[in-house]
């Protein structure tokens, strides 16, 4: 190497280089990162049967209007620090059998759960209350042969009182 004022620097030693890398490393960095989440996660939005879903939707419509014509309503007050959910029916007619509540997970049906409720009295129900994930949840109230059901949503945490009407 000479040594007067004009020496020249090896390349690692001049920024240019480096910062037309930066970009190029960036997207390899991301790539990386996005392949990762696609891996690992899974989104479970699409249905492998959407079409015969889509067919049940009328059916599942029918249930609407079946509580609509027993004149179903429904209270439901949630209480997740007593573990607890109880369900107060408003009815035209008498319930028999047991009800079910359904909570659902827009997007994440891994979280779905299924409560059956224990009658107290010929209105009133009641069931062990889960922890949920802190979001919004559909709720459903149907009986358990699924011949009419009431549908609401809930946002978790809180506590609160959901009224269900049919649609």
């Amino acid at each position: 190497m000479n040594t007067h004022a004009g020496q020249l620097k090896h390349w690692y030693h001049e920024p240019w280089p480096w910062l037309l890398m930066a970009g190029p490393a960036a997207v390899i960095v991301a790539g990386v990162i996005t392949t990762y989440l696609a891996v690992v996660t899974n989104d479970g939005l699409v249905a492998d049967d959407y079409y015969k879903r889509g067919l049940a939707i009328n059916q599942t419509l029918s249930r609407d209007a079946v509580a609509r014509q027993l004149g179903h309503r429904a209270r439901i007050a949630f209480a997740p620090d007593f573990g607890r959910v109880e369900v107060i029916l408003q009815s035209g007619t008498v319930v028999s059998g047991p009800l079910i509540l359904r909570l659902a997970h827009p997007g994440r049906p891994a979280l779905d759960r299924a409560l059956p409720l224990t009658s107290r009295n010929e209105k009133t129900y009641a069931s062990a209350f889960p922890a949920l994930t802190p979001g919004r949840w559909q709720v459903t109230l149907e009986d358990a042969a699924r011949t009419w059901r009431l549908v609401g949503d809930v946002l978790v945490p809180g506590h609160g009182v959901l009224e269900l009407a049919a649609r």
